[in-house]
């Protein structure tokens, strides 16, 4: 290897102490065995608990095991563009602090790399998606009234599942997205989303295997505060907020 970073694994986390350590070694143990360099990523949103002292404890442990800590709660589209924009690797992923999706579904994204995609994202919702433990019903209903509202709206049709925490990038797609994404809380997936869409990037849907976190923190009062993204998402478009 010459010493460039392949893949970066970008982690968000706010009050993550007890899912963090399980996570990072989940990780860690795959990427090892990988024939390429990596590096991970945790952005610790000004969690409230032990969450950045429990990755300090494992940073001399865990190899290439790095750790952004703000001071300020910004929301978790503001760390995940903190880390994207912060990474070195010629592939940037995100993936949520609780493993739902695990790290070796990326082996499903190399092969749309190769065809040509600039952006791939797991889906949840896709025939060959392994939804192993599900969302209750009602989590379910309003994830796809608000994909509906969200195709209606901001225009992503033809896209599944846009909020899946597990999304990958090219280096130079993912610094041009995330440099123009504005929205720092829950919806940012779909801004990012309508700015790849919007400048010609491809964009490819692959089915992940996935398990449902019975402690989410996303409630109906969540789901409230997104669509009033989206609609955010939807005036900065008009306006022009995101370029050319």
């Amino acid at each position: 290897m010459d010493g460039k970073i392949h893949l970066s694994v970008i982690i968000p986390a706010y009050n993550e102490q007890e899912t963090l350590p399980a996570t990072l070694a989940s990780v860690s143990d795959y990427l090892k065995k990988q024939n390429f360099s990596y590096e991970i990523i945790v952005i610790n949103d000004a969690s409230k608990d032990r969450t950045a002292a429990v990755v300090g404890e494992l940073l001399g442990k865990i190899a290439n095991l790095k750790l952004i800590d703000e001071k300020i709660n910004r929301g978790k589209g503001s760390s995940v563009k903190k880390g994207i924009l912060e990474a070195s690797g010629d592939f940037r992923l995100f993936m949520d602090a609780d493993n739902a999706t695990t790290i070796d579904q990326v082996e499903g994204m190399w092969p749309e790399f190769e065809k040509g995609a600039d952006v791939v994202i797991g889906s949840r919702d896709i025939e060959g998606a392994d939804i192993v433990v599900a969302q209750p019903w009602w989590r379910i209903l309003m994830g796809n009234i608000f994909n509906l509202i969200v195709q209606i709206i901001v225009g992503l049709w033809g896209i599944k599942d846009t909020q899946c925490g597990f999304k990958g990038f090219r280096a130079a797609v993912a610094e041009d997205i995330f440099s123009r994404c504005k929205i720092d809380r829950w919806a940012f997936d779909v801004e990012v989303l309508l700015i790849a869409k919007k400048f010609g990037y491809k964009i490819k849907e692959i089915p992940v295997r996935w398990v449902n976190n019975p402690n989410s923190k996303v409630s109906f009062k969540g789901m409230v505060k997104m669509l009033l993204e989206v609609l955010k998402i939807r005036w900065n478009a008009i306006k022009g907020a995101y370029g050319r």
